[in-house]
């Protein structure tokens, strides 16, 4: 399946053209670099701009009109039973690619008891595990350097893994799927 677009999409200054899931006038979705959990996805502005309140009216609608789409197909594919929908916006917020951009993580009862209970995913949204920046930061200098997080569960995943979780996602949001 080819990308969604021949245009190039970007995520703050990263290429991610090939990540995207699905794609509206004034929005996009894509897979994770390394997410927190199975499933997690961020869908941003096609406009790059740091700040929610950045954005027009238009857009802010289309983002989360796009967020409840998104997270309707999220939830029935990764079969969970809630889902976090969180926004860093700015960066003593902890936003790490100054690009407004919405995390929706799908969630399973008990799917973080071992890290302390369900609470535990902001902790991991603010910390090591969540800084996508940096993600990408290590796949453009292709070298990794690991955070002080649990490595054997969760590592960055390669270009062709997220192809393929992107093509699978975006047969889902097909109007047929929804």
């Amino acid at each position: 399946m080819p990308p969604l677009t021949s245009k190039p999409i970007h995520f703050g200054t990263y290429l991610v053209t090939s990540s995207v899931f699905h794609l509206t006038p004034l929005s996009f979705a894509i897979v994770n670099l390394k997410p927190i959990l199975p499933g997690h996805v961020l869908v941003s502005p096609r406009r790059v701009v740091p700040r929610l309140s950045d954005l027009s009216q238009d857009e802010v609608v289309d983002l989360f009109l796009t967020v409840q789409k998104v997270g309707r197909v999220i939830e029935r594919v990764y079969k969970a039973s809630s889902l976090n929908i969180a926004m860093q916006d700015g960066a003593d917020a902890g936003q790490s690619v100054p690009h407004v951009h919405t995390h929706i993580i799908p969630r399973k009862a008990a799917d973080l008891e071992d890290r302390g209970g369900s609470d535990a995913i902001y902790g991991m949204l603010e910390g090591e595990e969540g800084d996508v920046g940096e993600h990408f930061e290590q796949k453009k200098r292709k070298r990794p350097q690991f955070p002080k997080v649990d490595e054997s569960t969760r590592h960055s995943r390669s270009e062709e893994e997220m192809i393929e979780e992107a093509e699978m996602l975006a047969r889902e949001m097909e109007p047929s799927r929804l």
